[in-house]
């Protein structure tokens, strides 16, 4: 019987819960705000990791999202000799950072459709 997650899974959960972690508790920087690791994408040979985070406490503007992100991957180095204190393995991966787009556009979405729906419920109670 196959397994239910293959092991590069595994490995980027658990990567996913440690960079949450380390950069809650040992990244120590103002202009980040509060950052929330909401995925990792790890390569199967488990060399090179992404990391998709977003921010809270700063403004969604790109020249913010784009100065936070390079603080992070600025921090990449520290951040992955801490992952390799805390995680027994052979090899740990080269961590990039990117902005997770996903949270920000489904919220736009969100919006488009309540307004959607507000509009319809306009023109049913104009028709009434």
């Amino acid at each position: 019987m196959a397994r239910e997650f293959k092991r590069t899974d595994r490995v980027a959960e658990q990567l996913q819960r440690e960079l949450a972690q380390i950069i809650q508790m040992e990244v120590k920087d103002p202009r980040l705000g509060m950052v929330t690791v909401s995925g990792v994408n790890l390569s199967r040979d488990l060399y090179y990791a992404t990391a998709f985070v977003t921010f809270l406490g700063i403004n969604e503007d790109e020249q913010s999202i784009k100065e936070a992100l390079h603080i992070l991957n600025q921090a990449a180095g520290f951040i992955r000799s801490s992952i390799g204190k805390r995680m027994q393995m052979r090899v740990i991966p080269e961590i990039k950072f990117e902005f997770d787009k996903s949270i920000s556009r489904g919220s736009e979405l969100s919006a488009l459709i309540k307004k959607a729906r507000d509009k319809d419920s306009e023109n049913n109670n104009e028709e009434d």
